[in-house]
């Protein structure tokens, strides 16, 4: 069980929480009541998701030559010979057939768009690092981490509470994405040697250290221009409560600049704990009305 947690990532997982937090979080301000069900199948659904994307990363990339022992980051048990990589993913088919069981109370819900995001994401979550054009190995996790992790995930959620959409859900999406996008690109900074090596071009094995931390700085501080967009498209005071993380997001940016090779591994930390900071300071700013 401790090398499955591990492979999880559990420090990751706001990515997947945080998007149905803010989505539930903007929608329930203007509810009588708020509809319980879907936000917590909603809920599950997403970190099945993102674990059985872990999964899958973990078993493609050993399987690629992406982990290798001059790794930086964190252990990850298939290239360490804790499980081997058909476990793995077999691991991860079993997460995404509960995503799809969590997905039946939504779909009755929310009806055929729910169900089209449901699928859309499932093959995606496979596609990141599997399939004949893995999205990670061309550039294009930091789209798929926006979309899906945003997007789609804060969309969704607050569709699912309202069954309608308003432009403040596709602003929060994109501020919870940004968000996501951040945790990516620490990461990719922090590999770019050894993606280089192995041919896993990610934007910063494309461009370079500098264009990482630029990416990182740009997507750490886009999110607060959002809160303001949301707040004043609401005319709501208290949704600018989650600009009280700009305070935890400067502090990031100061410590990115500052670390080096495995140093990246405590921002990446810290970058989790940025996404569930602003998550639970958008539902204490709903919550308070």
């Amino acid at each position: 069980m401790k090398n499955w947690l591990l492979a999880a990532r559990p420090k990751t997982l706001a990515a997947s929480v945080t998007p149905v937090l803010v989505g539930t979080a903007l929608a329930f301000r203007d509810l009588a009541t708020m509809h319980w069900q879907p936000f917590v199948f909603a809920l599950l659904g997403a970190v099945f998701i993102q674990i059985g994307t872990n999964y899958v990363n973990d078993a493609l990339d050993f399987r690629k030559g992406a982990d290798t022992h001059t790794r930086l980051g964190p252990l990850r048990v298939t290239a360490a010979g804790l499980l081997s990589a058909e476990a793995v993913l077999r691991g991860a088919y079993v997460c995404f057939f509960l995503a799809a069981l969590c997905g039946i109370p939504l779909i009755l819900r929310g009806g055929w768009p729910i169900a089209a995001i449901g699928i859309a994401s499932i093959a995606a979550a496979y596609a990141y690092t599997g399939g004949p054009y893995p999205l990670a190995y061309h550039g294009l996790g930091e789209v798929f981490v926006m979309i899906f992790f945003g997007l789609v995930a804060v969309c969704g959620s607050f569709y699912l509470q309202r069954l309608t959409l308003d432009p403040t859900a596709w602003i929060g999406g994109f501020a919870v994405g940004s968000l996501a996008v951040v945790i990516l690109a620490i990461n990719n900074l922090r590999d770019i040697d050894n993606d280089r090596a192995s041919n896993k071009r990610t934007l910063a094995a494309r461009f370079g250290a500098v264009f990482a931390h630029a990416e990182i700085v740009t997507f750490a501080l886009t999110p607060f221009l959002c809160v303001a967009a949301v707040a004043y498209l609401r005319g709501s005071g208290n949704l600018a409560i989650p600009m009280l993380a700009l305070i935890p997001a400067l502090a990031l940016l100061l410590r990115v600049a500052r670390s080096r090779g495995t140093e990246l591994n405590r921002c990446l930390a810290l970058a989790g704990v940025l996404e569930w900071i602003f998550g639970i300071l958008y539902v204490a700013g709903a919550a308070l009305g």
